[in-house]
């Protein structure tokens, strides 16, 4: 999974090494400092009777979970609070859930474990859960995409054959988490085709395909299908950015070149010409390149260390738009869109992935130029040889939005 990175809080000094934000964190616990078992149990044994969710709203609980943040940020009068939500009765889990919109990810883990004592309590109890108002809760998408599938996950607890009828639901669910289920669901109908009628289960493995949206089961479908005799353009599928004009080497010594702006960060003119490490240097047309959209400095320049370069595209879109760019690479990086400085990691050879880094981005109808800085370091083992990035622009569900030009 790529890193969401809001670009609203990083500065916009293009000489700023961007810090790096916090993963995208796992809802286990009530903390990202991860609460001691002793407290969470002295938490738990204060939600022995539910109360009125009424009576937790006006004591202002739910809000003290929802101002938790990092370094921790509210983390006492969270304390003070969780066992008031913790002990709501389980009706009111669909407002418990819906506490969790526009929540931060630390905010969400007190919020989720909150819900889960109340879980625990009533089905220990021999209760059960409101399988129908979670189910409404459930199909409302404006909610939050992990509630709805905290809600969808109650829901077969509560119920599993209803949860396992809701699942075709979810092949266009804006939920990436849903509709992941949905997808399985096809790739297990058509491996029982497979044997018998090798066109119908081909005719499903399209539509999985067309509605998945994870790297994972992309390649795996495409793969599969491949095996069926049908190829999948994976180039179209992801949807990469693939026409660019490259320059470069700039001098990256000491990876002194990541802070130091050089032209391109200042005007992109495509006739320009500039000193560069080792010579004068100028634009040059790529494509980039294979299944997977690499754009690689190395097939123009050379495979040079300690050097930097850039990568301008002109990216055309229909309409104004809410997007994000994603991108995938090992070596250090910047992105600019429209002349605004994004984001940037000056970090090296520790992993590229599809949709490595997710930045959050408003395309303006018509052309929008896409500016990224591709550093390389001086390490000379073979592993560290790429010098390349890949990028697409899609929605925030990975629906890849195509240049029109």
């Amino acid at each position: 999974m790529g890193r969401d990175i809001d670009t609203s809080a990083v500065s916009p000094d293009p000489g700023l090494v961007g810090s790096q934000p916090p993963d995208t964190v796992d809802l286990v616990i009530p903390s990202p400092r991860r609460l001691s078992l002793g407290l969470i149990s002295g938490l738990l044994a204060l939600t022995s009777s539910p109360v009125s969710v009424s009576a937790v709203v006006s004591s202002s609980a739910l809000s003290a979970l929802r101002s938790v943040g990092p370094e921790g940020q509210g983390h006492e009068a969270a304390q003070k609070a969780w066992p008031l939500i913790a002990a709501a009765p389980a009706k009111d889990l669909p407002q418990l859930l819906a506490a969790m919109d526009g929540a931060n990810d630390y905010a969400m883990n007190w919020i989720r474990t909150a819900i889960e004592a109340v879980v625990q309590r009533e089905i220990g109890s021999g209760g059960t859960l409101p399988a129908a108002s979670l189910e409404s809760f459930l199909k409302d998408t404006r909610h939050n995409p992990r509630a709805r599938r905290l809600a969808f996950d109650l829901i077969r607890r509560a119920d599993p054959r209803a949860a396992d009828a809701l699942v075709p639901g979810f092949l266009n669910d804006p939920g990436n988490d849903l509709r992941r289920e949905a997808v399985d669901r096809l790739v297990s109908e058509a491996g029982k085709q497979v044997a018998t009628d090798k066109s119908a289960a081909r005719a499903i493995y399209r539509r999985a395909l067309h509605s998945a949206r994870e790297a994972d089961q992309i390649e795996s479908l495409a793969k599969t299908l491949g095996d069926l005799g049908e190829k999948v353009d994976l180039p179209q599928t992801f949807g990469w950015v693939t026409r660019w004009r490259l320059i470069g080497p700039f001098d990256n010594t000491g990876n002194q070149g990541f802070t130091q702006a050089y032209p391109p960060e200042t005007v992109i003119d495509p006739k320009a010409e500039y000193p560069g490490k080792g010579g004068t240097v100028r634009w040059v047309d790529a494509e980039a390149q294979g299944d997977y959209g690499m754009v690689d400095f190395n097939k123009p320049f050379g495979a040079l260390k300690e050097v930097a370069g850039y990568a301008v595209a002109e990216f055309v879109s229909d309409k104004a738009r809410p997007a994000e760019i994603r991108l995938g690479c090992k070596n250090g990086w910047k992105v600019w869109l429209n002349g605004k400085f994004l984001f940037g990691r000056d970090e090296y050879h520790t992993g590229a992935e599809i949709d490595q880094f997710r930045l959050p981005v408003q395309l303006r109808a018509g052309t929008n130029v896409i500016l990224v800085k591709c550093t390389q370091n001086g390490q000379v083992e073979d592993w560290t040889k790429e010098w390349e990035f890949q990028l697409r622009v899609t929605n925030a569900q990975g629906t890849p939005i195509r240049s029109s030009r």
